[in-house]
C-alpha cells in the first residue's frame, strides 16, 4: 500500500511505461520507414529493368525465359515469359515468396499486348532481407539500452524533484507549537515558492493563535481572579463583625455587580470557542455592499438613539463576493459598537466602502472619539482602551475572524487632524480556499 501511494514510485512506473511506449512506436516506424524505403528503392530498379527487358527483347513467346547473361550477372535478376496471371487487376503486381530458404521479389509487368502475355521479373532480396533483421535486431537491442538508461536517468530525476518536497515534508512533520519556523523560499524551486509562502502564512497565523491563546488563558484566570479576591476580602471584612443591614445589602450588590462583570467576561470567552466552528463556515456569494449597508442601517438606528449619527457611505453600489458572513458580521459589528461606545454625544460616525482592488474592498469605519495608544496591541485578548467597560475581547476576535477570512485589519489615528480612530478591513472577495464540489 505504502509503495503504491509513492509519489516517486508512481512517477517512476508512468515513466517507464510511457518511455516504452514511446521507444516501441517510434522503433516500429523507423524500421517500416528503412523497409519501405528500400523496397521502394528494389521497385523502382526492377521497373526500370523491366522495362529494358520489353524493348530490348520483345520477341520471346510465352512460357520462354529470357536467359540473357547480363540479366543474371549484372542486373542479379531473371526474367521469364508468363500468360496473364489469375485474379491480375492491374497492369503491375507483386509478389514475395521464399524458395529453399532464400527470398525473391517478384514484379509481372506487361510484355506483349498482342498475345496478351507478361513479364515475370525475379530479384533474389536475401541479403536485403538479411541485412533487415540485422537492422531489426540493432534497433531492439539499442532500444533495450535506451530503456535502461531511461530508468536510470528516472530514478536520478525523481530524487532531484522530490528533493522539495522531502524538504517541506520534514519541515511540516517537525512544525509542533514548541518549535514553529518559517521556510526559507529562495532555497525553493520556483514552482514551490507560492506553497512555501502559503506554508508561511500559516506558521505565522498558528504563532500568533498561540500567542493570542496563552495570553487569553493567563488574561482570563487574572481577570477572574481579581474579583473573586475583591468579593472575598469584601465579605471577610463584612463578617469580621456585626453590621448594619445596609452594609450586608451594599456587600451583596457589590458581589452581584461584581459576578455580572465575570458572566459577561464569560460569556466574551465562550464566544471564541463560538467563532471557532464559524471558521469552518462554506463562504457564500452575497452582494457585500448590501450586507454592509444593512448592518449600518441597524446600527444607524443604535447610534440615533444615544445621540449619535452613523453615516453611510458605500462606494461602489455593488461588489458581488464569496466570503464567510458570519465572521464579516462579527468584524463590523465590533467595529461599529466601538466607535458608538467612544463617540461622545452630538458626534459623527462614517461607515465608509471602496473598491481597493480587483477582488478586494477596503471597509472602515471613523469614529470622533478620543483616539488610540498605537503603541498599545489593540488586537490582544483582555486590552481594553482606558476606562471603558467590557472584557476587551472584542478586538481580539475581529482579528482571529479577519486571519480566518484571510483579510487584513487594523486601528489607526485619524490623519486628517481630527480626534478619533479609524478601524479597516481590507477584504478579499474571493474564498481563500476551494470550495467542496457538491
Amino acid at each position: 500500500m505504502v509503495a503504491n501511494r509513492s509519489i516517486r514510485n508512481q512517477f517512476l512506473t508512468q515513466l517507464i511505461i510511457a518511455s516504452s511506449i514511446l521507444l516501441i512506436i517510434f522503433s516500429t516506424m523507423l524500421y517500416a520507414y528503412i523497409k519501405q524505403s528500400i523496397y521502394d528503392e528494389l521497385s523502382q530498379q526492377l521497373v526500370k529493368q523491366a522495362r529494358y527487358i520489353v524493348q530490348t527483347f520483345p520477341d520471346y513467346e510465352e512460357g520462354e525465359k529470357i536467359d540473357a547473361k547480363n540479366l543474371k550477372n549484372a542486373l542479379q535478376i531473371t526474367a521469364k515469359v508468363i500468360p496473364p496471371p489469375h485474379r491480375f487487376y492491374s497492369s503491375i503486381e507483386w509478389r514475395e515468396r521464399e524458395s529453399n530458404g532464400r527470398y525473391f521479389i517478384d514484379l509481372i509487368y506487361p510484355y506483349n499486348f498482342k498475345s496478351q502475355t507478361y513479364l515475370l521479373v525475379s530479384k533474389d532480396i536475401t541479403n536485403v532481407s538479411s541485412m533487415l533483421k540485422k537492422i531489426l535486431r540493432s534497433i531492439i537491442i539499442i532500444n533495450l539500452i535506451s530503456l535502461i538508461l531511461i530508468v536510470l536517468y528516472a530514478f536520478g530525476l525523481s530524487a532531484m524533484l522530490l528533493v522539495p518536497i522531502t524538504r517541506l515534508t520534514k519541515k511540516l512533520s517537525s512544525l509542533n507549537e514548541n518549535f514553529l519556523t518559517t521556510i526559507d523560499t529562495k532555497t525553493l524551486p520556483e514552482e514551490f515558492v507560492p506553497l512555501g509562502e502559503s506554508i508561511n502564512k500559516l506558521i505565522n497565523r498558528i504563532q500568533t493563535f498561540v500567542k493570542y491563546q496563552k495570553e487569553l488563558f493567563i488574561g482570563a484566570a487574572h481577570e477572574l481572579k481579581t474579583p473573586l479576591n475583591v468579593m472575598k476580602l469584601k465579605n471577610d471584612v463584612t463578617l469580621i463583625k456585626k453590621r448594619e443591614p445596609e452594609k450586608y445589602i451594599e456587600a451583596l450588590q457589590l458581589s452581584n455587580k461584581t459576578i455580572l462583570e465575570m458572566n459577561q467576561m464569560i460569556s466574551s470567552i465562550l464566544e471564541i470557542g463560538r467563532q471557532e466552528g464559524a471558521h469552518f463556515e462554506l463562504p457564500q456569494t452575497i452582494d457585500i455592499i448590501d450586507f454592509i449597508r444593512k448592518k449600518g442601517e441597524d446600527f444607524a438606528l443604535l447610534a440615533k438613539s444615544e445621540n449619535k449619527t452613523l453615516k453611510l457611505d458605500l462606494q461602489p453600489k455593488s461588489v458581488v463576493g464569496c466570503i464567510q458572513t458570519t465572521l464579516l458580521n462579527q468584524i463590523i459589528q465590533n467595529f461599529l459598537q466601538n466607535a458608538i461606545k467612544f463617540t461622545p454625544k452630538g458626534k459623527k460616525i462614517i461607515l465608509k466602502t471602496r473598491q481597493y482592488d480587483e477582488n478586494k474592498i477596503k471597509i472602515e469605519v471613523i469614529d470622533e472619539g478620543p483616539g488610540i495608544d498605537e503603541s498599545i496591541d489593540l488586537f490582544a485578548p483582555f486590552k481594553r482602551l482606558g476606562n471603558a467597560p467590557g472584557a476587551g475581547l472584542g478586538l481580539f476576535l475581529a482579528k482571529s475572524a479577519a486571519d480566518a477570512m484571510g483579510a487584513h485589519i487594523s486601528i489607526k489615528n485619524r490623519k486628517d487632524g481630527k480626534s478619533g480612530a479609524v478601524a479597516t478591513l481590507i477584504l478579499t472577495t474571493t474564498p481563500q480556499c476551494e470550495l467542496p464540489i457538491n
